[in-house]
């Protein structure tokens, strides 16, 4: 087999390969560090790499193999860590100059399942400061470029994770989702993301939990990567007083080859967003592609409240309680967007942070209703696609100028207020051959059905075969 069959090889095939003693691991990570060697002077996605270590593990993997061992399912497999995400003995930034040489004396828990399962740790992937915005910059490493376009953002929060998983250097990629930050680079890079339900993958040790907010989920290529992923690092953890009681769950044998009866609701704009026509003309055409499986799909009619504000006070309370204590020393060194938002949420009064925390559950009453009609509601990921990677936001939707901080993620940070598994799907490209996300949203708890929907899309309409140009 050759270096450059392994870049774009499902995760699933080469945990299979290895076990089969068709591939090696050493062969495996020796590809994949080949890639990033080429690549990631380009795309900046990894921020710390991992090269003497993972060579280290390959090995001891390939050892383990030939002498029969018992392995896990994903023995062999390279797998990167968004650098939000605490790993043991390698250095977590946060993006930020202020843990620029930390080293975490623990692994977070889905680092631990990983590595129990047989993955190895290629590295950390690069992460807006503290990851704060929707796009992944920072004053430590710099800008995660577009694997399509390198003068185009990838997204944020977890860019460097979609970055790396869509231009080979490693199928399997973890991220963090507290307001769109798994969706958002999935839908700019073409890959699939999915933020699982809250407390289906159990978080911890690391930095403050986001106030119910922030979800750990994968981003692959495959869905069935992502489900195979899922069955690793989602169950029960006590030490996560937050984490779902199910344990030993199963997400690939869910997979079926139509949706006959599946009750779709479509929101082009959940009432209030503005969308590029071309984002919404394609998210459209992916309508038909549910309907040809047998889903019945009709327009929600959604008529929501825009809880921008509402996230904006709830994220800014929760970014000012974990560096309000830094600015003093350190602002000088902190991105002056991040700074500012710590500063108003500093200046937050209590009843307004308990009126909003009250928005946030009538939202809920708002949207509910909705999950008891449809199965799963499909929306754009984002209203626009990838933009200029020099500025860190848009000017303009649809004709419509001067658009506030989060109107161009409109469809992703409601779903971490209510806690439902949520994914971005590729759907289709630009005239501009940059990737437009789909999002598949679920009723709570329902992520089996949420990757059993995407796999369905995938198989009828398929992404992952259609590579950047960056050979």
């Amino acid at each position: 087999m050759s270096i450059s069959e392994i870049y774009y090889m499902p995760a699933i095939e080469i945990a299979m390969a290895i076990r089969e003693k068709k591939l090696s691991p050493v062969e495996v990570v020796d590809a994949i560090l080949a890639r990033v060697d080429k690549l990631n002077p380009k795309l900046n996605a990894y921020c710390t790499l991992l090269t003497d270590d993972a060579r280290k593990q390959a090995k001891a993997a390939e050892n383990l193999v030939m002498e029969g061992g018992e392995i896990g399912v994903l023995h062999g497999v390279p797998v990167s860590i968004k650098d939000l995400v605490f790993t043991k003995g390698v250095r977590t930034t946060f993006g930020s100059r202020i843990y620029e040489n930390f080293i975490p004396d623990a692994d977070n828990v889905v680092v631990e399942r990983l590595k129990a399962a047989g993955a190895i740790v290629m590295g950390k992937t690069n992460t807006p400061e503290f990851g704060f915005m929707g796009v992944t910059d920072n004053l430590l490493f710099g800008p995660t470029r577009n694997p399509w376009n390198l003068e185009r953002h990838a997204g944020g929060s977890s860019g460097g994770a979609a970055a790396a998983v869509v231009s080979g250097m490693g199928p399997l990629a973890i991220g963090t989702d507290g307001g769109g930050s798994i969706r958002i680079p999935s839908s700019f890079c073409g890959a699939f993301g999915l933020k699982p339900s809250y407390g289906r993958v159990p978080r911890g040790p690391g930095l403050p939990d986001w106030q119910t907010l922030s979800h750990t989920g994968p981003i692959t290529r495959t869905v069935t990567d992502a489900a195979l992923m899922m069955e690793v690092i989602a169950g029960r953890d006590d030490r996560d007083i937050n984490s779902l009681p199910e344990t030993k769950l199963e997400y690939l044998p869910s997979f079926k080859g139509d949706l006959k009866g599946l009750k779709v609701g479509w929101s082009p704009d959940l009432g209030y967003a503005l969308v590029d026509p071309e984002v919404l003309a394609i998210t459209t055409t992916a309508l038909g592609v549910f309907e040809s499986l047998g889903a019945e799909v009709e327009d929600a009619g959604l008529k929501l409240e825009n809880q921008g504000r509402t996230f904006t006070i709830i994220w800014g309370v929760t970014l000012a309680s974990e560096v309000a204590d830094k600015l003093e020393e350190w602002r000088g060194e902190m991105d002056p967007r991040l700074v500012q938002m710590a500063e108003r949420g500093m200046n937050v009064r209590a009843i307004d942070y308990a009126y909003a925390a009250q928005a946030r559950k009538e939202f809920w009453s708002q949207i509910q209703p909705s999950f008891e009609k449809y199965d799963v509601l499909l929306t754009p990921a984002t209203s626009v696609p990838a933009f200029d990677v020099s500025t860190y936001q848009v000017t303009e939707i649809a004709g419509v100028k001067g658009s506030p901080a989060l109107e161009w993620t409109p469809f992703t940070y409601p779903f971490n207020f209510t806690g439902q598994p949520a994914a971005s799907v590729p759907c289709g490209w630009t005239e501009d051959g940059l990737p437009v996300g789909l999002q598949i949203v679920g009723r709570r708890f329902a992520d089996a059905t949420v990757l059993r929907v995407a796999a369905a899309f995938e198989k009828a309409a398929p992404w992952a075969d259609k590579y950047p140009a960056l050979d």
